[in-house]
Formats: structure tokens, C-alpha cells, sequence
């Protein structure tokens, strides 16, 4: 059971997060809509958001800690418990599913020994399963820290996560180069990435996503061109 009430944050890291509070706090009409970003900044302070980061929110925002305790346990990209250095989320929705997420999940739960949200014995990994994030004509994917790592076999996947925890450079498929778990919080929370060229490295989308719109393009441009005068198109709108 947590310790209730929680414990405090020590107060130089009460303060300095204060600071870092008051600057999101001050985006808003409303205190209370800073709550999200305000997870993401006690989650980049401990890896993961704690009663005692729950209780800091709900004492600089004004909220009841059930308040602020509903939202934390609602969204999965806060964690609930102490967690590693790195998110890997390997896809299972369903076209990940059928093109090999499955496998590469159960791949690697067994090559780290760890079953779904655990974390490595180094602290370096921890690894979950995921839901669709939109890269489905990247299938099958594995995010870092919610950066795309695309088209992913079991063998690219077991490379990866040993990339991760023997600390080699590992770069995402599209996006912003990595940075480590509570990085990407501090991001999220709505502060600056201050890592040359993050900013302009782009996770836009790719051939395999255009593809279907240059397709249209091409069919619309040898489609036979209307009769002067057709009001058709004009009907079909009335």
C-alpha cells in the first residue's frame, strides 16, 4: 500500500520543479488544463509518476489528490511504477499483430526476462506492449521513448534492445534522434529540446505513407476531363 499521506519532494527539488510548474501553469485560461503537462514534468523528475509527484500536481494546481490520481492512472504514457531508461513498445494492434508484432514481443519478452511494463535487472530496458500509433504502413513497429523504430524483425528488434542497454548510439527510423525516457517527458511537458538539430529532424511521412495519395494523384490526372457545361457535380451537392 503507498504511504499516505505521500511524501514531499526534498525541497530543492521541490523548488526548482515550482519554477518549472509556474511556467506551464501560466500557458492556461485554467490551472486545472495544466494537469497533463504537469504529469510529464514530475514523470521526467523520478522516471515515472509517483504519489509524491501526484501530490505536488495536486497541490500546485489546486486539486484534490483523487483529481489528479484519475488522470495519472488513465493515460497509459504515464507510468505507474519505477521504470528503465528506455520505453520499448512493440506494436500488437492488429496489422502489427498479423505482420509480426506478436512475434516480436513474445521474441523479446523472452531474450530480456521480462513479462509486459517489466524492466531489465540493469534498469536499462523496460518493454510493453502497445497500441496503434499510426504507422501501420510501417508495420511491424517498435517505438523508444515514442520514437519510431519501423519494418522490425525479431532479429532488428533483439539488436536494438541490446544497442539500448550496452548504451551504443541507436537512431530512429524517422523523427527526432533518442534521448532516454525521462528526456522525452521533460519534452512533453512543453520545455524546449535543446539537442542540435532535434528540432529539425522530421518524423513526416514517408513513401510507404504517400503512396496511396500519389496513386489518387495519378488515376485523377488521367481521368477524362467533364463535358463544358456538365452540372452534375453541382446536382450531387443540392
Amino acid at each position: 500500500m503507498p504511504q499516505l499521506p505521500a511524501p514531499d519532494f526534498p525541497a530543492e527539488v521541490r523548488e526548482r520543479l515550482a519554477t518549472d510548474a509556474r511556467e506551464i501553469i501560466s500557458r492556461y485560461p485554467d490551472s486545472r488544463s495544466a494537469l497533463l503537462p504537469m504529469l510529464h514534468l514530475v514523470q521526467a523528475e523520478e522516471g515515472w509518476v509517483s504519489a509524491t509527484g501526484m501530490r505536488f500536481c495536486a497541490e500546485m494546481l489546486d486539486l484534490t489528490p483523487a483529481e489528479v490520481t484519475a488522470v495519472a492512472t488513465f493515460y497509459t504514457m504515464y507510468r505507474r511504477k519505477p521504470s528503465g531508461e528506455h520505453q520499448v513498445g512493440v506494436c500488437t494492434n492488429t496489422l502489427c499483430a498479423v505482420l509480426g508484432g506478436d512475434a516480436i514481443f513474445a521474441a523479446l519478452r523472452e531474450h530480456l526476462g521480462v513479462d509486459n511494463a517489466g524492466t531489465t535487472e540493469d534498469g536499462k530496458v523496460t518493454l510493453e506492449h502497445i497500441e496503434c500509433n499510426a504507422a501501420c504502413d510501417y508495420a511491424p513497429v517498435v517505438m523508444v521513448n515514442w520514437e519510431f523504430f519501423d519494418n522490425q524483425t525479431i532479429e532488428s528488434a533483439k539488436q536494438l534492445v541490446d544497442d539500448l542497454r550496452a548504451g551504443r548510439e541507436v537512431i530512429p527510423t524517422r523523427g527526432a534522434p533518442l534521448t532516454d525516457f525521462r528526456g522525452t517527458a521533460r519534452i512533453l511537458a512543453g520545455f524546449p529540446d535543446e539537442r542540435p538539430d532535434a528540432v529539425a529532424a522530421s518524423g513526416a511521412a514517408g513513401p510507404a505513407t504517400l503512396a496511396g495519395l500519389e496513386l489518387a494523384r495519378e488515376v485523377g490526372a488521367g481521368a477524362p476531363e467533364s463535358p463544358a457545361g456538365d452540372d452534375s457535380r453541382e446536382e450531387k451537392r443540392r
